[in-house]
């Protein structure tokens, strides 16, 4: 988080608060003990749980500046009273992980598009307060996005003004969310910040994701699905890096502006596998390589200039956040064990099951084999896990 001994916003609505995250920008947030106070609204799906905000309740000092709310941020009744009470709205609050978008689309339109319009009309009730002099001003309003949005990037590096090619019912509806976010900025002239942000990585990562599913799977000796080739190359962001610079933007960021929010850490799947199965002592024969999924995006990569412009810069090498990671899902069984139990053994058996029937053994991390061919659509009611 950007140091300030008087930040520009002290009363914060961090929506989807108990998520990777905007629980870890909450955390970092309240541990500056700069009078700050934080009202998190989280829906607490599978993905939100309130055992990330641990370390705040675990602190008299913090505990006594968060304000915690269960609801969803498409519920104009809760989330109303919420802003008119705050100076800034970060949204986190977001469907995001690919493979569920495959899967049921829906969910993700309703938070990412139609929840971010409801905080919107919120913050634009509030400036009409603020014209009445009702209010000081109005409250600033953060939109998380996400690189995906770009689609999938060959060569060179995104910049915050290219094209929007999103190519995933997730990246579709973020894009559509941010996008609506900045007309309001143009319309009705709030003010609006928009991040996009990197691979992002680090502990208490939902395990659906790459790298918290093969560490957790390492850990038990089950299979790692590898999707395709493995070749496919993110840039990894360490989570505290990107809740640093979401902190930043918000209390530095240009009103209307885009961020793009880069890790400097391009790699492929396959380098950041052997990388943390290096840290785990584990064998390379855990993975599996299984069918690709539909729309695989290959590469992300964005230009991270304007932010650095803004005075921004990550403190976290790839090397140093992966070997925090890896050794605090070691250190932290309680905290994962449950979450991969009841609705989650549903879905990795929707998602995995067909795919790891259907899977090979790999030569090795520097010896990729054929690329597994791309799986057709899924057809109306099937499972999406392809012929």
């Amino acid at each position: 988080m950007t140091e300030r001994t008087t930040p520009r916003h002290q009363r914060l609505l961090v929506t989807g608060g108990a998520g990777f995250i905007g629980s870890c920008f909450v955390r970092d947030l309240l541990a500056r003990r700069d009078g700050s106070r934080v009202v998190v609204l989280d829906k607490l799906t599978y993905a939100g749980n309130r055992a990330n905000l641990a370390p705040v309740y675990a602190d008299p000092e913090q505990a006594a500046r968060l304000e915690f709310v269960v609801g969803d941020i498409a519920d104009a009744a809760v989330v109303g009273p919420l802003v008119a009470r705050s100076d800034a709205v970060v949204n986190f609050a977001a469907e995001s992980h690919v493979d569920r978008s495959i899967l049921d689309p829906e969910a993700f339109l309703r938070t990412d598009v139609l929840g971010v319009h409801v905080l919107l009309e919120a913050c634009r009730l509030e400036q009409e307060r603020a014209r009445r002099g009702e209010r000081e001003a109005a409250p600033r309003f953060l939109q998380v996005s996400t690189d995906e949005v770009y689609g999938s990037v060959e060569t060179g590096e995104s910049r915050e003004d290219d094209r929007l090619e999103p190519r995933s019912p997730y990246s579709s509806a973020k894009a559509a969310g941010e996008l609506l976010a900045r007309s309001y900025f143009v319309t009705y002239g709030l003010d609006v910040v928009i991040t996009r942000g990197s691979n992002t990585y680090g502990p208490y990562h939902h395990p659906e994701k790459l790298i918290p599913l093969f560490l957790t799977n390492a850990i038990d000796d089950q299979p790692l699905p590898l999707y395709g080739d493995g070749l496919q190359r993110r840039d990894w962001l360490y989570v505290a890096d990107h809740a640093g610079a979401i902190g930043h933007v918000l209390e530095h960021g240009v009103s209307g502006e885009i961020y793009n929010v880069p890790g400097g850490n391009e790699r492929t799947n396959r380098t950041v596998v052997a990388a943390l199965l290096e840290r785990l002592g584990k064998p390379w024969s855990l993975v599996r390589r299984v069918q690709d999924r539909p729309g695989h995006d290959r590469r992300y990569a964005m230009d991270g200039s304007r932010l650095a412009a803004l005075g921004w810069r990550n403190r976290t090498t790839f090397e140093a956040g992966l070997a925090e990671t890896v050794d605090w899902f070691r250190d932290n069984e309680a905290w994962w064990r449950p979450i991969k139990s009841g609705e989650w053994n549903d879905y990795y058996d929707r998602q995995y099951r067909a795919r790891l029937a259907g899977s090979t053994a790999d030569a090795g991390p520097g010896v990729p084999a054929p690329a597994v061919p791309t799986p057709r659509p899924a057809s109306p009611g099937s499972s999406g896990e392809g012929a």
